[in-house]
């Protein structure tokens, strides 16, 4: 089998579902399913829950069966990419240490890939999506969480132990909030969906009339606020939460000033549930990043949203397999 012939089926795990599906050497996702995820009954029911989504892919599918190459596996991190083993995810307390890629592997004969989430969605962008022909690849995905990827030159860069790239867990106020890494100020506990309903919920103490719109989408109850409902405000002209949104957006932009300095990747790829949100703020965000960069060339690298949103996961998986079986051109 060519690789332009061959099939690839991605995994996504999350800390609820697990997400499954047959996705081409192209990057075309040709079908998809989802099963609930099992993730606090011990190691083997996790491991059923993923069977369960792989041998539901494959059976919703039966005649492309035949032309799958290999099963690439998305899931939260840390994750030893080298070993196949997910050590020990916080969403995920199923695993400690668990070689899930040998498991797999075993029971379905195939090759097995396994890599962070935001690692496999980065390399499905940089290979197929809003990152193709780009050199170097930094990869956002902005929702209850902060993750980064980082690809060069077609592969993922993994660092010395696999653990490279965590890029939502670099602090850029060391006096903040604290983080659930154990840090602080890293721009996840600033940035993420849950950091923007809390500033939103302090920013409404003491706002009088200000703060109707947004108390109103919540039922009254200003604690209810979300992330969701902020931007459905903004939406909606409200200034408040346009004020929570602007410095969500500065806050990212100074947090990007450092990643160029850092990395001076050739693309910025903006995804995840709150990615179409952020996108919104690129403007906004291309202004104020110069103010926290030493790079004078740093308005020239682009912003763009990511092309899997939803299914970065299943593609990511899917672009594993394409990377460790055929390699992907530099």
């Amino acid at each position: 089998m060519t690789a332009g012939d061959a099939i690839y089926l991605g995994v996504d795990v999350g800390g609820t579902k697990v997400a499954a599906g047959l996705v081409s050497a192209r990057g075309e996702i040709l079908g998809k399913v989802r099963v609930p995820m099992n993730s606090r009954e011990g190691p083997l029911a996790g491991l059923r829950s993923v069977q369960d989504a792989i041998d539901a892919a494959l059976a919703a599918d039966p005649s492309r069966r035949a032309s799958v190459a290999g099963i690439g596996i998305a899931s939260p991190g840390p994750i030893d990419p080298r070993r196949g083993i997910v050590v020990n995810p916080v969403n995920l307390p199923c695993w400690r240490d668990f070689p899930l890629a040998q498991e797999i592997r075993k029971s379905h004969r195939l090759a097995v890939s396994l890599d962070n989430d935001a690692n496999a969605a980065a390399l499905a962008e940089a290979v197929w999506g809003a990152g193709a022909g780009y050199a170097s690849v930094f990869y956002v995905t902005i929702g209850t969480g902060i993750g980064t990827g980082l690809v060069l030159n077609g592969h993922i860069y993994h660092g010395r132990t696999g653990a490279a790239a965590e890029g939502g867990h670099v602090s850029i106020a060391y006096e903040g909030e604290l983080c659930g890494c154990g840090k602080r100020g890293c721009i996840e506990v600033l940035a993420a969906g849950p950091a923007v309903a809390r500033r939103a919920r302090k920013t409404l103490e003491g706002a009088g009339k200000q703060a109707e719109p947004l108390i109103a989408l919540a039922g009254g109850d200003p604690r209810s606020v979300t992330a969701e409902m902020v931007a459905k405000a903004w939406h909606e002209g409200d200034a408040l939460a346009g004020a929570v949104l602007q410095e969500t957006a500065d806050l990212l932009a100074i947090w990007l000033g450092n990643m160029i300095d850092l990395f001076e990747p050739d693309v910025i790829v903006i995804g995840g549930g709150m990615g179409e949100l952020v996108a919104e703020w690129f403007g906004r965000i291309g202004e104020v990043i110069p103010k926290w960069s030493v790079n004078s060339r740093c308005g020239e690298i682009p912003l763009v949203r990511a092309k899997y949103k939803e299914d970065s996961g299943i593609a990511g998986g899917a672009a594993l397999c394409l990377d460790q079986l055929h390699g992907i051109p530099s």
